[in-house]
């Protein structure tokens, strides 16, 4: 999951490749807005948010002030399908299990949300003033503990993927001097790919070449076409890139440092945290959290309990 550099909590997300943006690249190698409208549910079955209905008794603990707004603002990265990316007939418009999440949230609770598109870098610094949750696959860290309250949901880990038939013969054993293509701000890179990094130039050898590019759906771009030996990001996202990318990669290895995501609420927001923790815990009960999780192919990250704040390792 994403760290930031310029803030004080390093933030975690983890993503792969926007899920629009990886459906073109099977046919173009490009990324642009029209080719978002390729993003929808991979699942054998379909989730429909306005089946979900209002939970009186959790509606009621919802605090006076968002319960008067009436929506739920919600700030997402939408490059990092299929968790959250663009899609619709529009191909404007948010989609992904994360985005069905918020949505499900807000109708337990009587509310509507509104998902808006940010940089991943910027949500948790506006949670409060401008989102009032972030849900963007932020891994949850000792870290970002320190500075807002997370509310798990989901598990995710870190894999690699190469262009098909690993033609330029990558090795995470002889990484020094290769160039790895990452997102900016996630834990891919940084502490594991700089760490990596690091253990080269220590030995005296030539540091990696980290591309570092703001949205995962340009990283793995730049693998379909050659210009980078390798990328990391988050599982769901690299097995979503590689299935949506015409049989153009492959994965490298197998997953690592699975850990729980979380829902992020602002620090001093603790009562909404516990609403949304136990609005999780009632999806997860009741079958819905399951339905959203098929619909997106993404069953092997689903959790039995939601916690706020769970204790996580450094």
């Amino acid at each position: 999951m994403p760290f930031s550099s310029t803030l004080p909590v390093k933030v975690v997300s983890i993503r792969l490749a926007a899920v629009a943006a990886a459906a073109a690249l099977a046919l173009t190698g490009c990324t642009t807005a029209s080719q978002t409208s390729n993003v929808a549910p991979s699942g054998s079955t379909k989730f429909d948010p306005s089946t979900v209905q209002r939970d009186d008794a959790l509606a009621a603990m919802v605090p006076a002030a968002l319960k008067s707004k009436g929506t739920i603002d919600v700030g997402s990265d939408t490059s990092y399908a299929p968790a959250e990316a663009l899609g619709g007939s529009d191909g404007q418009t948010p989609v992904g299990y994360d985005v069905d999440f918020a949505k499900a949230i807000a109708a337990t609770l009587g509310l509507k949300a509104d998902v808006h598109t940010a940089d991943f870098t910027g949500i948790l610094p506006a949670l409060g003033p401008k989102y009032d949750l972030g849900i963007s696959s932020f891994t949850i860290t000792p870290e970002r503990l320190k500075a807002v309250n997370l509310v798990s949901y989901f598990n995710a880990g870190t894999l690699w993927a190469v262009q098909k038939g690993n033609p330029k013969k990558f090795s995470l054993d002889d990484i020094c001097g290769k160039s790895v293509g990452v997102q900016t701000g996630t834990v891919e890179e940084n502490p594991d790919v700089s760490g990596r990094s690091k253990k080269c130039t220590d030995a005296g050898k030539p540091a990696i070449k980290v591309v570092t590019l703001k949205t995962q759906t340009d990283v793995t771009t730049r693998l379909v076409n050659g210009s980078i030996d390798a990328m990391s990001a988050d599982s769901p996202i690299i097995n979503y890139a590689l299935s949506q990318t015409g049989d153009k990669l492959e994965l490298l290895g197998d997953l690592y440092d699975a850990a729980p995501q979380g829902i992020a609420v602002a620090k001093k927001d603790t009562a909404l945290a516990e609403v949304v923790s136990k609005v999780m815990n009632k999806l997860i009960s009741d079958g819905t959290y399951t339905k959203i999780l098929e619909a997106w192919n993404n069953t092997k990250g689903a959790i039995s309990k939601s916690e706020v704040n769970p204790a996580v390792g450094s």
